[in-house]
């Protein structure tokens, strides 16, 4: 059996890859690896499961609970919510454990299980590994210990926590949104109604469009990586922003009046502005992995704020800045951490954000998001070389070198081999994107010759 684990949990086709059977068995073993931890000492358990609306969901959501309840853990079932609302809850009522069912912004027939820690926070990965490990003894048939009468877990509906989770977001808010018109894209997933009622509440006039789920239309041309109806929405309406997430609203995209996006740099930049302000901007640094664009970081060392980097991941940009104490940190694609709020990437928190230093300077988003020019990206993706010797060969090396003199200070090379396919991914930023399109279509060929 290969590693469940991935660096967001287990995913795969629900029904397929994914089963009612893994789900349950999986979560029998985190009742029995937690339990040997001490997690469970001296106290009866208590897990939070969440999941979003798609139609897999349903079934996954009861093998996971009838897993857990079988291994004596009483469930707290929150319903459809969003990944960060289910690790905030998971903290916020002192839970043991947190479940959410939910493949982000994958295709509907997809699904996946993550599992938090107590205080919400990612397990271990010593302990996803523990865990794989019992599942794998489990499913040979070694015996485990069953509780009986009394305790066994017990199984309640906790329908408080979406208002609790609203009032947690609204309370964080440094100012009110009144004033402001937002359309709303939720991507008929689990923040279609965690989201506008938050927004409502600060005192904003809400649109919303993609938030009606059926089970079957999450992601569907909507939300975060479908931004062509939030862009004629926000022109349509006359709105001020809209607001982008994803399945499982742990990412948010935005898009100014004139429907221009403003993406994940954008936002860290005008945040990180913003916390710097109030004195909220620990270090007066900000983290992003190395596929942030270079304008990012030029913005970043213009405004006297310093840029750390980390791989590609969310999990990588959290892990620093839990590790340094960073309070600001995330992605291109929307991930952004606000540690002192969230211990996950949270969209429904950081479009609010975004939309009170709208509110509190008066300015546009457009206006706000020109703290930082977006330099010309291409990404050119080489299918079947040797990906292992990328860092290796001596001939890539001299054909990064030579591109990089050629592009000085103002762009960058970056070279990376993918994590699940066969190939290397070439990323050129240039000033000019002509430029960038030429070298980075001389790396390509490079990276066929050395690693063909």
């Amino acid at each position: 059996m290969g590693r469940l684990f991935g660096t967001d949990g287990v995913r795969g086709v629900a029904n397929a890859d994914l089963t009612a059977e893994l789900a349950l068995g999986l979560s029998v073993a985190a009742a029995h690896v937690l339990a040997e931890a001490g997690t469970f000492a001296g106290h009866r358990p208590t897990a939070v499961v969440g999941r979003d609306p798609r139609a897999s969901g349903e079934f996954l959501e009861a093998a996971v609970v009838a897993g857990l309840a079988s291994a004596g853990v009483d469930v707290l079932r929150v319903g459809v919510l969003p990944t960060p609302a289910v690790a905030h809850l998971t903290g916020a009522l002192g839970a043991d454990l947190g479940v959410m069912l939910s493949a982000s912004h994958n295709a509907m027939p997809d699904n996946g299980i993550k599992f938090f820690a107590r205080g919400g926070h990612k397990l271990a990965d010593e302990l996803e590994d523990r865990i794989e490990s019992v599942y794998a003894e489990h499913r040979t048939g070694a015996p485990w210990e069953r509780p009986t009468g009394g305790g066994v877990g017990r199984v309640r509906d906790y329908d408080e926590g979406l208002d609790q989770y609203v009032a947690h977001l609204v309370g964080v808010l440094p100012n009110r949104l009144d004033g402001l018109k937002i359309v709303l894209d939720e991507a008929h997933g689990a923040a279609h109604r965690v989201s506008p009622e938050a927004f409502a509440r600060a005192g904003a006039e809400v649109v919303t469009i993609g938030a009606v789920p059926d089970g079957l239309n999450i992601n569907d041309g909507c939300g975060s990586t479908h931004l062509d109806l939030l862009k004629a929405a926000v022109v349509e309406h006359g709105a001020d922003l809209g607001i982008a997430h994803d399945g499982d609203a742990d990412r948010c995209l935005a898009v100014d009046h004139t429907g221009a996006e403003v993406d994940g740099d954008q936002i860290l930049a005008v945040l990180a502005l913003a916390m710097r302000e109030r004195e909220a901007l620990r270090s007066d640094t900000v983290v992003a992995t190395v596929m942030s664009n270079l304008g990012f970081k030029l913005a970043m060392e213009r405004e006297g704020i310093q840029f750390v980097q980390t791989g590609v991941g969310d999990r990588y940009v959290l892990e620093e800045m839990k590790a340094k104490g960073y309070a600001l940190g995330g992605e291109q694609s929307g991930h952004v951490i606000i540690l002192d709020h969230a211990t996950t990437g949270d969209g429904t928190l950081t479009g609010l954000m975004l939309a009170a230093r709208v509110a509190q300077t008066g300015r546009t988003l457009q206006d706000l998001a020109s703290v930082m020019e977006r330099l010309p990206q291409v990404l050119i993706n080489v299918p079947d070389v040797d990906k292992s010797r990328v860092t290796t060969s001596a001939e890539l090396a001299t054909a990064v070198a030579e591109s990089e003199r050629e592009l000085g200070s103002t762009g960058r090379v970056l070279l990376r081999p993918s994590g699940t396919e066969p190939l290397v991914r070439v990323m050129v930023e240039a000033a000019d994107i002509e430029q960038a399109r030429s070298v980075a279509g001389r790396l390509a060929d490079a990276v066929k010759s050395a690693l063909g």
